[in-house]
């Protein structure tokens, strides 16, 4: 990719709110396909529009990035431990992930939705999906909405990956898969998901959901953090946001 993001200075830059040269910093990102936000290919090259506001986030704070694939369910232990410097990867900013880390300004926000086959005629509620088996991947908000609101009747099936999941729906394991609403589209825009799933969007649930997404930070590194909520504001203000998610979406990604 065209970025790599430049490190911290030293702590007694820190002090100062300055960020200054050192060794590049590594930007977490779930190490799944996840389109149309992030997608590998076979030498290892990340695109998808969230790799193209990271991008534009860097270069205009003149930082530079070094993306760096980690499991899903160990991304945030990989940052408070120092393995990287920062997330990037569509996590949903809640009140339980607060207590262990700190978050960029929201950059995009989602609904959870539900992915069914095509020919599914159950509803959407606890009760329409009593004794269903629901998809969902591990350690993320759509696990935690699917076990608050249908695990009571139904049975939650974790998968270690979003893709995992929604393949066993295509192949009929499951009956349904909770996701986000976008990624679910891009999954719906395959040749495999146009020709087995539908998805319906769900109700909004702040305590499992959270106030949208956003970049992680360790608590300790609130220069990088307001570096970066600098980026996020400028290249909404100067038109740089709209135009690259115009080339993925047909409409207001970011939300209210």
């Amino acid at each position: 990719m065209k970025t790599k993001l430049l490190a911290l200075a030293a702590v007694a830059a820190m002090s100062l709110g300055t960020v200054a040269t050192a060794a590049a910093l590594k930007v977490g990102v779930a190490a799944e396909p996840y389109p149309p936000f992030t997608v590998p290919d076979a030498s290892g090259k990340w695109s998808g529009w969230e790799v193209d506001i990271l991008d534009a986030i860097c270069a205009d704070q003149k930082l530079d990035c070094v993306i760096t694939p980690t499991a899903w369910d160990g991304i945030i232990p990989a940052l408070t431990g120092g393995q990287i410097d920062l997330i990037l990867s569509s996590m949903s900013i809640t009140d339980a992930r607060k207590k262990v880390i700190d978050f960029s300004d929201k950059y995009y926000e989602t609904p959870a939705s539900l992915a069914t086959a095509k020919d599914a005629t159950f509803g959407i509620t606890a009760d329409a999906l009593a004794g269903k088996v629901i998809g969902v991947e591990t350690s993320s908000t759509n696990e935690a909405y699917a076990r608050k609101f249908f695990a009571a009747k139904s049975t939650i099936k974790v998968y270690p990956t979003a893709d995992e999941a929604t393949q066993d729906l295509a192949a009929g394991r499951v009956d349904a898969v909770v996701g986000d609403e976008m990624a679910l589209q891009g999954f719906l825009a395959t040749d495999q998901g146009k020709a087995c799933c539908k998805q319906t969007v769900l109700p909004y649930d702040k305590e499992t959901l959270g106030d949208g997404i956003g970049a992680g930070f360790r608590k300790s590194d609130t220069a990088l953090r307001d570096q970066f909520n600098k980026g996020i504001a400028d290249i909404r203000a100067n038109g740089t946001y709209d135009t690259i998610s115009k080339k993925y979406f047909d409409f207001n990604i970011y939300g209210e």
